[in-house]
């Protein structure tokens, strides 16, 4: 019936009917319940799923409304190993003014739970750490406490189930935050407490026939490696390969204020413009991948690229042409400012992309300059020097510096020459040492 043939289905007839004629039923009775066989073949599939579909997606939308932060708890949980559809929930939540928490070894569990009124972002759901060793993880803090820093974490949790990688990929994704750790130092130095860990567990387990018991034993804690702390920007993209998408911000959140005075508009701007019927903007986003397919018709490349800006994530149909001409900069990473045409159908907003250029050319000429304000007592000149690109002739910008004198006053101090502004230079000013902020002028 499901496959609706005709020569089957005849075959079928004749069958039914002469057993129901052996049977002793009326053949026009078996000739009409037949027919009614045949009829429900052609719409009883969709009828018969119908209601239960309405009826989960009613439940399912009174759940969304009305428990929001559980309802996305339980959806993250349900993808918790699939990280395309982590990010959609994580973009999904934000909208909807639901807080995904960061993981933290000392507050998420190893799935996704809810915990005042917030999202606690799943140890299990970063990548590569596994879901075991994680519910290993929760075992011994619920054991024994709370961590107290990453030594007292290397020595109680079981080297075996905490490897080396294990370690940088927690740092990278911030889970030892909370434990006052610097995530650079922590994966320059993730072998040495691996290590640490392996020798901790050995001399536990020689003194476990010991007269005095394990508990004397502890090995000599490592000093931990001297190392910059990740820029900004770096930090952003070593939590982008742990955690697959953009948890604690954004790379272009910096450049926010630039990108407003080139009217360039955020994802969550343009959809309802384009739902208004307008067509045109500018738009900016980090290219998250890039998808190229043949036209059947004539061979010509085409690609969807998915870009993330502050406000959500967003696919792009190039077509062969604008693809020709941009493909060089839709690589996966990079910030790119966008031409597009978007267009509002059945609900649905879809883009096409005309042009691309790098993001820093499209600010170029939106920032005359930055101001840094440092606190001399703390300002190394040196690593502030370390951190200024050179700009070519007649690009850039100026940098001034503000500095805090006696009597509540401020003296500037205006660099020679002019520096690149782009989002990597702010990132490092941001993080040199006695630098308090950074802002446009």
């Amino acid at each position: 019936m499901g496959k609706k043939k005709k020569e089957g289905m005849d075959q079928q007839r004749a069958r039914f009917l002469s057993g129901a004629a052996e049977r002793g039923v009326d053949p026009d009775l078996a000739d009409t319940l037949f027919e009614l066989m045949a009829k429900f073949s052609g719409y009883g599939f969709n009828k018969g799923h119908a209601a239960p579909y309405a009826l989960i997606g009613y439940q399912t939308a009174w759940l969304k409304a009305n428990a929001p932060v559980e309802f996305f708890a339980a959806s993250m949980s349900l993808d918790i190993s699939n990280t395309e559809k982590l990010a959609v929930f994580y973009q999904d939540a934000r909208r909807f003014g639901v807080t995904i928490r960061p993981p933290d070894v000392n507050r998420s569990g190893a799935d996704f739970e809810v915990g005042d009124g917030e999202v606690l972002y799943a140890l299990g759901g970063i990548r590569n750490v596994g879901l075991q060793a994680m519910e290993h993880v929760v075992e011994v803090r619920a054991a024994g406490g709370p961590f107290r820093d990453i030594f007292d974490f290397v020595e109680r949790v079981d080297p075996r189930q905490v490897n080396r990688r294990t370690l940088e990929t927690l740092a990278r994704a911030g889970a030892f935050d909370s434990l006052g750790c610097d995530r650079a130092q922590l994966v320059e130095a993730s072998e040495v407490l691996a290590g640490y860990g392996h020798s901790v567990a050995e001399e536990r387990a020689s003194a476990q026939g010991s007269l005095f018991g394990g508990d004397q034993v502890e090995a000599q804690r490592p000093r931990l490696p001297r190392c910059e702390s990740w820029s900004p920007a770096r930090r952003l993209d070593e939590e982008l390969a742990a955690v697959g998408f953009y948890l604690s911000g954004h790379p272009l959140e910096d450049l926010l204020p630039a990108l407003r005075r080139r009217r360039i508009d955020l994802l969550t701007e343009v959809i309802p413009k384009a739902e208004a019927g307008a067509e045109a903007f500018r738009m900016a986003g980090v290219v998250r991948r890039r998808q190229e397919r043949a036209s059947q018709a004539s061979g010509d490349k085409f690609a969807f690229v998915t870009l993330s800006d502050p406000s959500g994530e967003y696919e792009v149909l190039f077509p062969p042409e604008s693809l020709r001409r941009c493909r060089d900069l839709l690589e996966p990473g990079r910030a790119v400012s966008l031409k597009v045409r978007a267009k509002a159908r059945d609900g649905e907003v879809r883009f096409f992309g005309d042009d691309a250029e790098p993001v820093e050319t499209a600010i170029e000429n939106a920032v005359a300059g930055l101001r840094v304000h440092v606190s001399p007592r703390s300002l190394a000149i040196d690593a502030l020097k370390a951190r200024l690109t050179a700009a070519p002739q007649g690009r850039g910008g100026e940098i001034v510096l503000v500095a805090p004198v006696e009597g509540g006053r401020e003296i500037e101090v205006r660099l020679p020459g002019r520096f690149d502004l782009g989002p990597a230079v702010r990132g490092a000013l941001k993080t040199a040492p006695g630098v308090v902020f950074v802002e446009d002028v």
